[in-house]
């Protein structure tokens, strides 16, 4: 069978989300989703995804390829490429691999980083080609119709907020979530300092739910949330939970986040997932206390060039 790979077009974007579930079924996809993504990349993210299709046009096979623009640190590129598991051994990921490391080198990244499921042939594929393992991070999945652990009164001072009450300015969530995101563990170091460009593709991304993505405000002030994601099919995903540096220590993260599920099962989802990085026990720990499982590992891998 000939499997071509090319740049991505408007009409693979349901193609390209059935790959991903199957592929990564903790992981929400969605064809409006990818649309949007694909239309809102950041220009110096040089991003380009990719599909690999057989001679009838069916996708079996998808890359999301890009600089890592947002990273103090220059000539990082990332790629991330996953086949159809009923279409594997056609050759599509090779393709896709080499394809979108001619399009990194290119655009001048020195170092790739790649998310590998944690499976022997997909590790030994990626040693193959000269990527190291680095740190690993587990895909968890809650079943939202089994019940969750109690809705906890906030303490005096701390209100329980939707993001749909920060509407008309969102700032100081966009604040939160750099402070957050500047300390969480990643092999590359982010950066968070376009307003505009997080109220675009964050605040206004299809996926993002402000009714049940959740804010513990300390005395006025925003001080931890839990994001949510939603795909309209019954299943929720935490996008980002934590808490500003100033108010670590007092359970803010967990309260949030309890409240944003017990706001997820009263809305109809019925499953939830979450992303923890391996070496995070304290969140780890959370998510166990909610009754979250491991699903599925993944290991992040790096390789350098020249």
């Amino acid at each position: 069978m000939t499997v071509i790979v090319r740049d991505v077009r408007p009409e693979d974007a349901e193609g390209f989300a059935r790959v991903r579930r199957a592929a990564l079924p903790c992981m929400l996809a969605t064809a409006e989703q990818l649309t949007f993504d694909w239309a809102h990349a950041h220009p110096d993210a040089h991003q380009r995804p990719l599909v690999a299709v057989t001679e009838d046009g069916e996708v079996i096979g998808t890359a999301q390829v890009s600089v890592a623009h947002d990273s103090p640190e220059p000539g990082i590129g990332r790629l991330n490429v996953y086949v159809d598991p009923a279409r594997r051994s056609l050759g599509a990921g090779s393709l896709l691999v080499r394809t979108a490391e001619e399009h990194l080198v290119e655009r001048g990244a020195t170092t790739l980083y790649s998310w590998v499921l944690d499976e022997p042939a997909n590790r030994a594929y990626a040693e193959r080609r000269g990527y190291a393992p680095s740190r690993s991070a587990h895909f968890l999945r809650l079943d939202l119709t089994a019940g969750l652990p109690p809705l906890q009164a906030p303490p005096a001072g701390v209100e329980l907020l939707s993001a749909a009450e920060f509407a008309a300015d969102p700032r100081t969530v966009f604040e939160l979530d750099a402070a957050t995101t500047a300390d969480e563990p990643s092999d590359v170091p982010v950066e968070m300092d376009d307003y505009a460009h997080w109220l675009e593709t964050t605040w206004n991304h299809p996926l993002h739910d402000r009714s049940l993505t959740t804010v513990a405000v300390v005395d006025g002030v925003p001080a931890a949330f839990s994001a949510a994601q939603t795909d309209g099919l019954g299943r929720y995903s935490s996008g980002m939970t934590g808490t500003a540096p100033a108010f670590r220590g007092r359970g803010l993260a967990k309260l949030a986040k309890n409240a944003s599920l017990h706001r997820a099962r009263a809305a109809g989802c019925t499953e939830a997932f979450t992303g923890n990085d391996a070496g995070n026990g304290p969140m780890l720990a959370i998510n166990e206390w909610f009754g979250y499982a491991i699903e599925a590992t993944e290991v992040r891998h790096v390789r350098t060039l020249g």
